[in-house]
């Protein structure tokens, strides 16, 4: 099964954060934060605009993006969770 975003929407699958800190002390699943950093799987078109065309996307598959905690939709694919977003609810792109 393949999800194509439409519009300005961005496919994201969460990177979840370490479960053990850099002192090697193991954390429990209750005290792990959601995770607010993934990668892009896949991206809408564009948003159209008022002349007709369509909006350029600012990320593209494969980037790591950050987003707020509570954004978009989950959505499981293939028993893996992950989320659409639009792209206006991106934060930014960690590059390196």
């Amino acid at each position: 099964m393949a999800v194509k975003p439409l519009e300005d929407r961005v496919l994201v699958k969460p990177i979840e954060a370490e479960s053990k800190t850099a002192s090697g002390i193991f954390l429990p699943e209750a005290s792990k934060e959601k995770p607010v950093k993934g990668e892009v799987i896949a991206t809408g078109p564009g948003k159209r605009l008022d002349n007709g065309k369509r909006g350029e996307m600012s990320v593209k598959k494969g980037d790591t993006v950050v987003y707020g905690k509570y954004a978009g939709t989950e959505v499981e694919i293939k028993g893996q969770k992950h989320l659409i977003l639009r792209e206006t609810e991106l934060l930014g792109v960690i590059e390196g």
